[in-house]
């Protein structure tokens, strides 16, 4: 990258926002005795500090406080909001505990022994893409990272899931542009693919009974992988760079796998100086090597061109669509709906033939992978011991160098989960995240369910019944016998929102769902232990956090936040209680880059984000109750800032204003430690709502929230020309029978309706 691209990043970038551009290493740091020693000690104080407030300050205040059901209940109440707070925090520091102990233990494999493997095993692997209205940029760089995995037998497909047929003329050009992505790729390719191949057939023509390679094969091999090198780092160079998810792509996809084949190639030309000797079996894996990478069929899927399929709109029922057709061969017949697919016995020219695979790659059509995912990752499946893992991933990284600070500090937060959902592994309490994971097919079909629909099969592979889908598909893997397992490097990146109107559609999805699949673990519990197959209680705990603590965490903060508690039950201990959690995040921070006082911050964007959060919390409530799901809202991704519904710019300022009040009126009452709590959250919420969502954007997004309902979309009236040209749908009568929407009246060109039938 040039001197002028980093000032054309810096240029656009926001104060405060991110600094640093390199990502973290792949490979965790291994932790210092005293860092797992001081983790242990957090654990241990947080217990103790926790009792001793439950014996001295609620117990005592039994006997000692006043007698009165007021001071009983808010006892109670108090005592539950600090209990449960406390064990997420207590949660938070034994997952991340988790996490050090399998950073100790994990050592990388070398390279060569996955070449040895791959050369005599090649698992199929199907990456599936699902996109709804990306923008073919951002697709791109999905693809294209996914195509230059280093693995054998590659399959990349891309499930577009936009309207077939758009009326916007926008739209209908972002579409085509998808559609092409696919041609583009597979052009942009296919002379490394062409020369390599070619290459690698010379090599394997020369047949000798000599056991290893000659100079002259080394060396030409070593000048096939400089080429490599030099056609990688071209096609970086040739990249736009716009933002830092672009230098991204470009460093760290293209730029660094051209410095691995590069140091390959001074490899092999420094054992040819030292007349090293090579065996041929090696000189065949750089050989296919190097074929793997730019080789792969591409390919891309519409499931709402079918009218046999499934056109529920979430990412779900896109994946299980395609998943449901694979090792098939289908004849396609037409229908007033649109085409139908229907299996085949035996395979014709015209078929629709889709592959099987022996494992699934999902992939956001917004993530990267690094190049060695593919490779690392199905190695780690195929291993005896893992005979019974289903999914696999490396959750997945933020891109570094955000350029807004709300990005930055939500980028903070993806860092750090990634540290706990790798410490959930170690405790067998592993969820699935939906950005990445390799899926073993087999694993899929134990927990498909099926339905009739219309004459037609859908298969349910991945559970559609809440917008988090993939964490109520890993309890019916679970429930079936298997397990899943985060890989314990970093290999994938994944987008963070850039603004407050993004982040608050991605946070509220997070935030819905949890408390609908909770029963569904209860249920599994209670399967597993009838089986002689008990959940330990660290697991039990972990995944019921995980899918309960948003609500709880929420619930208690408003409690917390809006009720003038007695001084009484305030005391020390609890602060006391919530500082090793505090410490440690702040630990956390600083190891994945970032600053230690942004633990301030993230408390400050959290109670910015208490609304959002509650908002998920009763839709799953409403869902509950009305058995009606709740639509998927894909996470906006536009150029310019997302416009912030004004409830959530209402809200913070209302919990400004109360805790203000509340500050008065506790300094009033000579109730210090409230008066400090509530001050305290004054201050963060209007630093984080000034920082985060700014005065100038918020007087806008009210203003424009204030004053659209002032206009109405007038409907466009059907002129008498067009009325007179309507008739019945033929069609449908003749393939529906008598209904309402076969007798419907749909408008008909004169051509159509006067001419050929």
């Amino acid at each position: 990258m040039t001197t002028k691209d980093h000032k054309s990043l810096h240029k656009s970038r926001q104060w405060g926002a991110e600094k640093r551009l390199d990502p973290l290493p792949m490979m965790h740091a291994v932790p210092s005795t005293a860092k797992i020693s001081f983790s242990r000690i957090a654990i241990v104080l947080t217990v103790l500090l926790w009792f001793t407030y439950f014996i001295y300050t609620v117990i005592r205040q039994f006997f000692e406080g006043p007698a009165t059901f007021s001071f009983l209940l808010q006892s109670i109440i108090y005592l539950s909001i600090v209990t449960f707070l406390t064990l997420s925090s207590l949660l938070y520091l034994i997952t991340r505990q988790g996490a050090f102990q399998r950073f100790k233990k994990h050592t990388r494999v070398p390279r060569a022994e996955i070449d040895r493997f791959f050369d005599k095993k090649h698992p199929s692997i199907t990456v599936l893409i699902p996109s709804y209205d990306e923008e073919p940029e951002v697709i791109r760089k999905t693809l294209i990272s996914a195509v230059l995995q280093e693995y054998p037998s590659l399959r990349a497909v891309l499930l577009l899931d936009n309207n077939p047929n758009p009326s916007n003329p926008d739209q209908q050009l972002k579409l085509n542009k998808s559609r092409k992505l696919i041609e583009d790729i597979d052009e942009l390719f296919k002379e490394p693919r062409e020369l390599l191949a070619k290459a690698f057939r010379e090599f394997e023509r020369k047949k000798t009974k000599r056991a290893y390679a000659s100079l002259e094969q080394i060396r030409a091999l070593s000048g096939h992988y400089a080429w490599a090198a030099s056609w990688l780092n071209n096609l970086a160079d040739e990249e736009t760079i716009e933002d830092h998810v672009d230098l991204f792509f470009a460093n760290q996809v293209l730029r660094e796998l051209s410095k691995d084949l590069n140091l390959v190639s001074q490899a092999l030309q420094t054992s040819a100086l030292e007349n090293a000797k090579l065996s041929k079996t090696r000189i065949k894996q750089l050989y296919m090597r190097l074929n793997w990478i730019f080789d792969f069929d591409i390919d891309v899927f519409e499931r709402k061109g079918f009218a046999s399929l499934s056109h529920e709109s979430n990412k779900a029922m896109n994946l299980n669509s395609y998943i449901g057709l694979m090792g098939g061969a289908y004849r396609q017949l037409p229908s007033p709906d649109g085409p139908v697919l229907i299996r085949s016995r035996k395979v014709e020219a015209n078929d629709l033939v889709i592959p099987d695979s022996d494992f699934v790659l999902t992939l956001d059509a917004d993530s990267i992978l690094l190049r060695e995912y593919c490779l690392r990752l199905v190695y780690f499946l195929e291993q005896p011991d893992n005979a019974k893992v289903a999914v696999t991933q490396t959750p997945y990284s933020s891109f570094r160098g955000a350029s807004t600070r709300i990005e930055r500090l939500a980028s903070a937060t993806t860092d750090v989960q990634h540290i706990l959902h790798q410490g959930m592994s170690y405790y067998g309490a592993t969820f699935w995240v939906g950005a990445n994971a390799i899926i073993r097919k087999k694993a899929l079909e134990d927990i498909c369910e099926s339905e009739w629909i219309g004459g037609y099969e859908i298969k349910r592979y991945i559970q559609d019944r809440t917008v988090i889908e993939d964490t109520e598909s890993s309890i019916d893997l679970t429930l079936h016998g298997w397990s899943l397992v985060n890989y314990p490097e970093r290999l994938s990146y994944s987008a963070t929102p850039p603004d407050f109107g993004s982040l608050i559609v991605q946070r509220r999805r997070w935030a819905n769902g949890g408390l609908l699949i909770l029963p569904k673990l209860w249920s599994h519990s209670r399967t597993r232990k009838r089986n002689n197959q008990p959940v330990l209680m660290p697991e039990l705990m972990l995944r019921v956090n995980y899918m309960g603590s948003i609500a709880w965490a929420s619930l208690g903060l408003v409690l917390l936040l809006a009720y003038p508690y007695n001084g009484r039950l305030l005391s020390p201990f609890v602060i006391l209680a919530a500082l090793p959690y505090f410490i440690a995040m702040a630990s956390d921070l600083k190891y994945c880059g970032y600053k230690r006082s942004d633990v301030l911050r993230v408390y400050g964007f959290n109670l910015m984000l208490l609304p959002v959060n509650i908002a998920g919390v009763a839709k799953s409530i409403q869902q509950a109750l009305t058995g009606k799901k709740i639509p998927f809202a894909r996470t906006p991704k536009v150029k310019n800032r997302t416009l912030t519904p004004a409830l959530y710019i209402i809200a913070p300022l209302l919990i400004i204003v109360f805790s203000l009040f509340t500050l008065y009126r506790d300094e009033l009452s000579h109730n210090l430690g409230n008066a400090i709590f509530a001050g305290v959250n004054a201050l963060l919420t209007l630093w984080a709502v000034t920082a985060f969502i700014g005065i100038k954007n918020s007087i806008v997004d009210l203003w424009r929230a204030f004053t659209n309902w002032l206009y109405i979309e007038v409907p466009v009236k059907l002129e008498q020309k067009d009325l007179a040209a309507q008739a019945i749908d033929w069609k449908s009568v003749l393939y529906h029978g008598n209904n309402d929407d076969s007798t419907k009246r749909k408008y008909v060109p004169e051509d159509e309706l006067y001419g050929k039938v």
